[in-house]
């Protein structure tokens, strides 16, 4: 295996804590425990309707500026308040906000210098938005670790559609049976690869799917170094 592909969200780039401290800023900020008990209400609700929301927008149901503010209107209204301006607001914060946010999974930098070590050549390949994904990545100090990064609106399709695959594996110069993709989410990251030809890698931190979910499935970056060299 000579390339390795990452999702960022979820795989390198710790998305819930991020997204956590950054809705708690903004909570504090618009004074929201006026209209809603607690930030922990909040964010549970948030992060149902967000998820849901980011199924449509991966779908094609919606667009990405429908989604912004949407999944933020949906939470206030949850709670019966009905106040598009908050909406607008907390849109506008956590875009500025949760991308400068700096918590990664353990062992993501020790991981990328060791495969960097073994000669592997790395890329990002991730369906969040461009003006935010490089702001992450620059924040955490991953950025020049990688040769190409494609966000999906480059391509014009979501994970897992094998356009956006083959298209950043010609950018890389890469053939499927000399990559392996990485990625949280065993249909968008890992069968979309598989589709395709690469071989897919199940990061599973949570430990959320089953242990025979997938043959390469690791809890921790660092195991997958050791990994690779039995990938045939």
């Amino acid at each position: 295996m000579k390339h390795i592909f990452f999702d960022l969200d979820r795989t390198l780039w710790d998305f819930e804590k991020n997204s956590e401290q950054a809705l708690n800023m903004l909570y504090e900020d618009l004074k929201l425990g006026n209209h809603i008990k607690d930030f922990d209400t909040f964010f549970k609700s948030y992060k149902k309707i967000n998820a849901k929301l980011w199924n449509s927008y991966g779908s094609g149901k919606i667009t990405k500026a429908v989604l912004r503010v949407k999944r933020f209107e949906d939470t206030l209204k949850s709670f019966q308040v009905d106040a598009p301006d908050i909406a607008n607001q907390l849109a506008e914060g956590y875009v500025a906000i949760s991308p400068r946010q700096t918590n990664i999974f353990p062992n993501t930098h020790e991981t990328l210098q060791d495969l960097k070590k073994e000669g592997m050549e790395l890329h990002i390949i991730t369906n969040g938005f461009k003006e935010v994904q490089f702001i992450k990545l620059e924040n955490c100090g991953l950025l020049n670790y990688f040769d190409v990064i494609i966000c999906s609106e480059d391509v014009g399709k979501n994970k897992p559609a094998p356009e956006i695959f083959t298209h950043t594996m010609n950018l890389a110069n890469a053939k499927p049976e000399e990559s392996v993709m990485i990625g949280d989410d065993l249909r968008v990251d890992v069968q979309g690869a598989e589709r395709v030809g690469m071989t897919g890698v199940l990061f599973d931190p949570h430990r959320y799917y089953n242990e025979r979910a997938h043959e390469w499935r690791i809890s921790d970056l660092s195991s997958l170094p050791e990994i690779i060299p039995f990938m045939k």
